[in-house]
């Protein structure tokens, strides 16, 4: 019926509540854990994770080929928990992923931040200083994730569905609300329409994929897009044989689609300057 995801702040009770969604809709839940996991599955190394995953990112990380790597695999590992339709997605930016997707809710929760250092403080038994240290460095990685992987603001309410103070409610009442949402807004076209949307992206993330991992192309910030049977390739690469390569290759891969390229080829543009 839906895909909802969640972006929480830390001791908002986010993980609790997403918990109780997933038990009553009886959907299939993706925290942390499943996605670190699928992407170490799908080829990404473990011991790298710490690098990327939620990590302060600085510029110069932020334009290596190993955060566009690691960006492919939780790409591709989020959109097949999306497959699978009838899910709730935790966090790694899920909800700026299945943005376009009409059966996607998108939830944040907060809450005071007096309030969420003595949730911590109960947690690890530990000082107020301590769980307010904690609240600060998990923002300030949460803000640095999402503008290095999406160029998003985290505290831009806009890309939201539901923006709920966990301060106010309880667990079960704002589950109640979320699945509420859900079963109200989501029709069954609208559900079709989002199932018909998944699986284009992960022909464009498969794609992707091929071109990176299998062919070893040379090409930055490699996205795709589909209209129709029309798919076209974006990104940024240095010589026009690496672009002419990838489309023969797309083209075997899609016999039945008209593959274009919309890659900016930066050495044949620094040549004609």
């Amino acid at each position: 019926m839906a895909i909802i995801t969640v972006s929480r702040q830390l001791a908002s009770l986010g993980d609790e509540i997403s918990a109780k969604i997933a038990e009553r809709l009886g959907y299939k839940f993706f925290g942390k854990k499943e996605i670190e996991k699928r992407i170490v599955e799908l080829g990404f190394p473990a011991s790298k994770l710490a690098k990327f995953d939620e990590g302060k990112m600085g510029f110069l990380a932020g334009l290596t080929r190993g955060r566009d790597e690691y960006l492919n695999y939780l790409l591709t590992a989020i959109l097949e928990a999306a497959s699978e339709n009838n899910c709730v997605i935790v966090g790694r930016g899920s909800f700026i992923i299945l943005k376009d997707l009409e059966n996607h809710i998108s939830c944040r929760f907060m809450a005071d931040e007096k309030l969420r250092a003595e949730r911590l403080q109960k947690e690890l038994s530990c000082t107020r200083k301590t769980a307010i240290k904690k609240l600060v460095a998990s923002e300030s990685l949460q803000k640095s994730f999402h503008k290095g992987f999406f160029n998003f603001d985290i505290q831009d309410p806009t890309m939201f569905d539901m923006l709920v103070n966990t301060g106010k409610l309880d667990v079960d009442a704002i589950a109640s609300s979320v699945i509420t949402l859900a079963k109200e807004h989501i029709t069954p076209e609208k559900d079709l329409e989002g199932q018909k949307k998944i699986d284009e992206l992960l022909i464009g993330q498969r794609i992707v994929d091929i071109l990176i991992f299998l062919y070893n192309l040379d090409i930055s910030f490699l996205r795709t897009s589909i209209e129709g049977k029309k798919l076209t390739l974006h990104g940024m690469a240095e010589k026009k044989s690496v672009v002419e390569k990838a489309l023969t290759i797309v083209s075997a891969e899609l016999p039945t689609y008209e593959v274009k390229s919309a890659i900016s080829v930066t050495h044949d543009f620094k040549a004609y300057r």
